[in-house]
């Protein structure tokens, strides 16, 4: 009975859930399941990375720190999601700042073991390597999306995104925190969120915002959501092939 309560716990992840039963067993004893809270940073940029992380209702975040300190982030990190897989296949160094942005817990394995179920299991191998592209074109689209999107456009693709990930209305965010993860100022923020406040998008509280129109923010938001979105719902919709 413990063991299919820990199956269960696990398998919030959804990458974890799509393994079959006979692949998911290879990592079933390897996996732990800890609480990430708020704010935690998990690495830093160049850090060693001993554990790679498949996130259960947590969500984290991928930061590109610039040599002026400003902040802009290029990944986020949910339930569809694994963290640290490319410490697991090659460098074994963060390649940004890991920050916990919303608490919860997620499923922890060292990256040895997982180097290890890489090379052994195929069906393992092929969902994260799938991960890996869907990954890449998340990162690309949001260069781009940074670079010649508006910050409203911006902050309703942000706001939609770890509404996804989160799956509730409610969403524990400061305009601090946002003004970091768009890269920029805390008054730009002020007057973006007003501005979807006022089109009665969204509802802001002491350091929340509630999404009260989510048709209205996919309405607002660019193209880039849409691109994201479809690319991760590709990977989680096939299963992976049986060799």
């Amino acid at each position: 009975m413990a063991k299919s309560s820990r199956r269960s716990e696990h398998h919030f992840n959804q990458l974890l859930a799509m393994l079959p039963p006979d692949e998911f067993i290879a990592l079933e004893p390897h996996l732990e399941t800890v609480k990430l809270s708020k704010s935690m940073i998990l690495y830093e940029t160049g850090d060693d990375m001993p554990y790679a992380y498949f996130p259960h209702d947590a969500v984290i975040s991928l930061i590109t720190v610039l040599t002026d300190g400003k902040t802009v982030e290029v990944a986020v990190f949910g339930r569809e999601a694994l963290l640290g897989l490319t410490s697991a296949l090659a460098t074994c160094r963060s390649l940004g700042r890991y920050v916990v942005q919303i608490s919860g817990t997620a499923s922890r394995v060292d990256t040895e073991t997982l180097r290890r179920v890489l090379r052994d299991r195929p069906a393992v191998r092929e969902i994260c390597l799938r991960f890996i592209e869907a990954l890449i074109a998340q990162a690309l689209q949001s260069m781009a999306c940074n670079t010649v999107h508006s910050v409203e456009a911006r902050c309703c693709r942000w706001l939609l995104t770890l509404h996804d990930r989160v799956g509730r209305e409610t969403l524990p965010l400061t305009h601090d925190h946002l003004s970091r993860m768009l890269g920029v100022q805390r008054s730009t923020v002020s007057l973006v969120t007003g501005s979807l406040q006022n089109a009665g998008l969204i509802q802001q509280g002491r350091g929340v915002i509630t999404v009260t129109d989510r048709p209205g923010l996919e309405q607002a938001v660019c193209g880039c959501y849409a691109v994201m979105r479809q690319r991760f719902e590709q990977i989680l919709r096939r299963p992976p092939e049986r060799t």
